[in-house]
């Protein structure tokens, strides 16, 4: 007997977002050559800017990826003149990570990528369905949040 998948929660989110991935990946590879991980690292970085710029630590930390592949994504996006690595002024082991213009422009792009795959997305719908789809999204992330243990939450 094969599970009913479909119309479960769980199986629905994570398939959504495997797809969406998969499909901002390829759009951002061939328009902006960045990947859909290097997009998110950028806009991490973009929405701590005014702050004290974030370690690479820190970045992993908040992306929820391993401090080894942050590092990696880090490297090649300072090749490529997408970040700077400035050394902590009080501790020469730490590297502050800045964003630099070409990278903002970047991801002002990105953000249109995204708009325009997800009116794509849900072209099907009408604005009332998708900004209820969205509200009650946001609910099940607010009950996720309630349910984690504390010291887990996102």
């Amino acid at each position: 007997m094969k599970p009913a998948l479909s119309g479960r929660f769980g199986f629905l989110v994570n398939e959504v977002s495997r797809l969406y991935s998969q499909q901002f990946d390829r759009l951002a590879r061939e328009k902006l050559g960045l990947s859909q991980a290097q997009c998110r690292l950028l806009a991490v970085l973009a929405w701590h800017e005014g702050e004290e710029a974030l370690s690479q630590v820190e970045l992993a930390q908040k992306t929820g990826l391993t401090a080894m592949g942050v590092a990696t994504m880090c490297d090649r996006l300072a090749a490529a003149g997408w970040i700077e690595r400035r050394a902590h002024p009080g501790d020469r082991r730490v590297n502050r990570l800045h964003i630099k213009p070409s990278a903002r422009k970047a991801l002002e792009q990105a953000m249109h990528l995204a708009d325009d795959l997800t009116a794509a997305t849900l072209g099907a719908m009408s604005a009332a369905e998708r900004k209820q789809l969205l509200a009650l999204l946001a609910r099940a992330r607010e009950g996720l949040l309630a349910a984690a243990a504390p010291g887990e939450a996102a």
